[in-house]
């Protein structure tokens, strides 16, 4: 039998009734709307709060992958907990959620590590939410057997979302995948205030500019708990081609509880690579 991480957060940041949880997936999943995407989807980015606070933006990131079939799914994520290590892994075979058990996929994971020049370290029994949350979603949108790879990113620097980002591109140049990377924006501030830290985050997401996230954090312009993931992802993302990040929702906590006095803010956007078509010439003789 696998060794599985068996889930801290179901039944308090989602439903743990595997039922109860599919039809609140779906739902979320049937009032978020599609836009017309000009490109193959290579990531989304999504928030990470309970399903109550965050699921309806989230839908609209996994909403996009209806329809796609990845052999394997990246996520990165921050990890909120003290780790004197900067990348960290489960140290579990699969991951489980009501929904049915994950797999990761450990030949990736070692090829990913090989081509890195930091370790990526193991920890089992972890308790980090901010990947684990964005699972059931992944569970119900995509239909095939996919595998995971899971890194939990605790250092917050330049170089080593880069350097994260350089080796995972070279890892899935040549496989059926895609990245999600896992954040949350501005934390407590009143909405007026949130709003105007969230969309200059959400404006640096779109610039494909790694390095324009971290100046918005340092500098208070912007949050994210998670902007190493993002910038890490962003780095992959454009070594795979990407040239676009499309916003495609935004919503506070206080859109859900009616308290805007503090409020915690959340974003959905897809990163597409443009596709070109060229057209077939009949010679006439």
């Amino acid at each position: 039998m696998a060794d599985i991480r068996p889930s801290p957060i179901a039944g308090t940041w989602y439903e743990s009734n595997p039922n109860k949880l599919a039809a609140n997936i779906d739902s979320y999943l049937d009032n978020a709307t599609t836009p017309e995407l000009s490109g193959e989807v290579i990531a989304v980015i999504a928030p990470h709060a309970g399903h109550r606070y965050s699921g309806e933006v989230a839908a609209y990131a996994f909403k996009v992958l209806e329809g796609a079939n990845p052999n394997l799914v990246a996520i990165l994520s921050p990890y909120h907990n003290y780790s004197p290590h900067p990348l960290l892994v489960t140290a579990h075979e699969a991951y489980s959620t009501p929904l049915g058990e994950i797999k990761v996929d450990q030949d990736a994971l070692a090829e990913l590590q090989a081509s890195l020049d930091i370790p990526i370290t193991f920890i089992a029994n972890d308790r980090e939410h901010s990947l684990e949350i964005e699972l059931p979603f992944l569970q119900r949108v995509l239909k095939n057997d996919f595998k995971l790879l899971p890194i939990m990113l605790r250092a917050q620097e330049p170089e080593v979302a880069k350097k994260l980002g350089d080796a995972l591109a070279k890892l899935l140049k040549n496989k059926n995948a895609l990245i999600v990377a896992s954040t949350d924006l501005s934390h407590f501030h009143d909405q007026r205030t949130a709003n105007l830290l969230d969309h200059e985050m959400l404006t640096r997401f779109e610039s494909l500019d790694p390095d324009s996230i971290f100046r918005a954090e340092h500098t208070g312009k912007g949050f994210a708990c998670g902007h190493a993931a993002v910038a890490s992802m962003l780095c992959a993302a454009k070594s795979l081609g990407a040239d676009k990040v499309q916003i495609l929702n935004y919503a506070t906590s206080g859109d859900v509880t009616g308290d805007h006095t503090s409020v915690v803010g959340y974003g959905a956007a897809v990163v597409l690579k443009k596709i070109y078509r060229t057209r077939s010439k009949i010679a006439l003789f």
